[in-house]
């Protein structure tokens, strides 16, 4: 394993900008959407519940980030995942925060100052 100084910067900011495009919380609603399949804009701002401005906007970001691909069909504009890893890097984190909050609730229910006798 390479130590921290040997990475050269670029590669840990181009990390660090990948997931800073994750951090986004309607980011992740999008994603999830299109995780059926590839959508039209209209599609994605009517199952997100917001705005045409607010979903192209965040659009613009993943496709920049190379995480979606767009497709045009006359005045309409198509967006699908580029790469589906995307959705095992989530399935990933939240495996990891299912844990943490079922460990959290076994030391709520052991908590419990009524039960000492």
């Amino acid at each position: 394993m390479k130590s921290a100084e040997s990475v050269p910067l670029e590669v840990v900011q181009q990390v660090a900008e990948y997931f800073g495009v994750l951090s986004e919380p309607m980011r992740l609603r999008i994603l999830n959407v299109l995780r059926d399949g590839e959508k039209c804009v209209q599609d994605l701002v009517e199952e997100t519940a917001t705005s045409q401005a607010n979903v192209s906007k965040h659009l613009k970001v993943m496709l920049q980030a190379g995480i979606l691909t767009r497709r045009t069909v006359g005045t309409s504009a198509y967006y699908s995942v580029e790469d589906d890893l995307i959705f095992e890097l989530c399935k990933l984190v939240c495996d990891r925060l299912a844990t943490r909050i079922e460990q959290q609730a076994r030391s709520f229910r052991s908590f419990s100052l009524a039960s000492k006798p």
